[in-house]
């Protein structure tokens, strides 16, 4: 059932974007609320309450081993159904937490039931399209997904004015609750009886097993952990920059919107050009100039304070148009051998991405207390290493002469 010249579908696009797109609601609504968070639940620490964002990542990677190689048994659709209901059940948890652990457990369980809708969206777009037309498929749905950080924070921020920062965790179970019903009503099974694999306890080591013959699957799934991991710091750090070291805390939604329109941006121009250039090419090029940026910053204010706000902005706005080259690229490129594992490969993919970033981005964080430069010194440390990694893997071959 993959197409490979078919034109994508609106409404399919969109759809597996609002699936993705909760993930991003879930993470980005909260972060103009974060230090009310921290007074109501008595954490005042705010490298803590980083916490509330890395950790439902940690949920995230989890989730996945158990919903990946659940739906390549049993069916894409019920296992969203079953995320869905465990992310109501964990938003329940953290409206009523009375501190930071129970706060901290909600969210884990907020990633665990996200997990499903993020890694089966994917498993749906690679069941139905392969190649760099899934690469271009990918792009779309990515550059429809962009526009929730874009918004979600200055919602947040709205809601939190008006009625309180539990109002958020509201408004997000009410878009669980209106994506499901759409979901069920319109996007059929994508997962064909023939293609189901009998659920046994060796499923995932077989899976695993599979995963790792391949060698570009394995490689770019590192990757995308070193940049997620990167882009994770600042994500986790951007209401402490912005807020506390330049003290905007009114202008932070709309410059964090800001970049995310940059990220959004070159993800619609990488669904544009990668049927022109290829997956490989893009992303290879956005790698080179994610890593010139990350040096030369990390070179130009080593050991100074921090620079204008325009200047950051600038530098990072350069940073987040690559990683729209690079994150739905080294997905597709990763994701392309294994379609006969389509579910458990997500997962997989997922899980060692996601496990790999959390530590880079809570070691790195921790740096993050006075200054900016640690963030960019971080970037191009992660980038380096997929730049690497990248180039290892995809060495021209040498031509054998024969001589007579």
């Amino acid at each position: 059932m993959q197409k490979t010249n078919q034109k994508p579908n609106f409404e399919f696009v969109a759809m597996m974007a609002a699936l993705m797109s909760i993930v991003a609601l879930a993470i980005d609504a909260i972060l103009p609320a974060i230090s009310n968070i921290g007074q109501a639940i008595n954490s005042t620490d705010s490298r803590d309450n980083q916490l509330l964002v890395t950790m439902i990542f940690l949920g995230l990677g989890v989730g996945q081993l158990f919903f990946g190689p659940i739906s390549d048994s049993f069916g894409r659709k019920p296992v969203v159904y079953v995320g869905f209901s465990i992310f109501l059940m964990a938003s329940v948890i953290c409206l009523y937490a009375s501190s930071l652990e129970i706060m901290v457990v909600g969210r884990i369980l907020q990633g665990i039931g996200l997990s499903a809708p993020r890694t089966i969206s994917i498993s749906i777009i690679r069941d139905t399209y392969k190649g760099d037309y899934m690469a271009k498929i990918m792009s779309f749905v990515v550059a429809f997904f962009i526009l929730v950080p874009v918004v979600a924070p200055a919602i947040g921020k709205l809601i939190l004015d008006a009625a309180g920062w539990k109002a958020i965790f509201y408004v997000q179970m009410f878009f669980v609750l209106i994506v499901a019903a759409w979901f069920w009503k319109r996007q059929k099974e994508t997962l064909h009886p023939e293609y189901k694999i009998r659920f046994t306890r060796h499923v995932f080591v077989d899976g695993l097993k599979e995963f790792v013959k391949y060698k570009e699957t394995v490689a770019f799934t590192l990757t995308s952990g070193m940049v997620t991991g990167a882009f994770l710091v600042y994500l986790s750090s951007a209401q402490h920059i912005f807020e506390d070291q330049y003290a905007l805390k009114e202008m932070f939604p709309y410059i964090f919107a800001g970049l995310a329109v940059s990220i959004g941006l070159s993800t619609f121009l990488n669904g544009t050009l990668v049927m022109r250039f290829g997956m490989r090419k893009l992303s290879l090029m956005a790698t080179i100039v994610f890593c010139l940026v990350a040096v030369t910053y990390s070179i130009l204010f080593l050991d100074a304070p921090n620079p204008s706000i325009y200047v950051l902005v600038g530098f990072l706005s350069v940073q987040f148009f690559c990683l729209g080259f690079m994150w739905g690229n080294f997905r597709s490129i990763a994701m392309e051998p294994i379609g006969h594992i389509a579910g458990i490969g997500a997962a997989i993919n997922g899980f060692v991405s996601t496990l790999l970033s959390i530590p880079i981005a809570t070691f790195i964080g921790e740096f993050v207390k006075d200054s900016v430069w640690p963030l960019f010194a971080g970037l191009a440390i992660c980038g380096l290493c997929a730049l690497a990694i990248f180039l290892l893997v995809n060495k021209p071959k040498r031509k054998r002469v024969v001589t007579t």
